[in-house]
């Protein structure tokens, strides 16, 4: 599977941004997506998971509320939309798939390239 993510940029806090994730190479609504950031740092960390229908997701207890993952499969895209965005946020995102038959926050052997998100205060 191959992932680009796009959509990061600069936005000040308190506002809004939605990632997009296109995949290609398999297969979309066969694997589990997520979303994973890692901060200026700081080590890799969950964000979101999604199941293969969309029907089910998953999130990181402190982002629960202001970020909601969603996915189109006949697009083959995942979004991640952000609000209320505040400086702990700015990270680079990933997007990143899994072959599990079931949402997980670990085993996603297929990742992006990564997207810059900045909140500025």
């Amino acid at each position: 599977v191959q992932l680009q993510a796009s959509g990061g940029g600069l936005v000040q806090a308190g506002g809004s941004l939605r990632l997009s994730c296109a995949a290609s190479g398999r297969t979309f609504s066969n694997v589990v997506m997520a979303w994973f950031r890692q901060a200026p740092g700081k080590e890799r960390q969950f964000v979101a998971a999604i199941s293969r229908s969309g029907r089910s997701s998953d999130y990181a207890d402190s982002l629960k509320g202001r970020f909601a993952i969603s996915r189109d499969n006949a697009k083959n895209t995942v979004y991640l939309q952000m609000n209320s965005l505040n400086t702990e946020d700015t990270a680079v995102y990933y997007c990143a798939a899994s072959n599990r038959p079931y949402t997980t926050r670990t085993d996603y052997p297929y990742w992006g390239p990564g997207t810059l998100v900045t909140v500025s205060s």
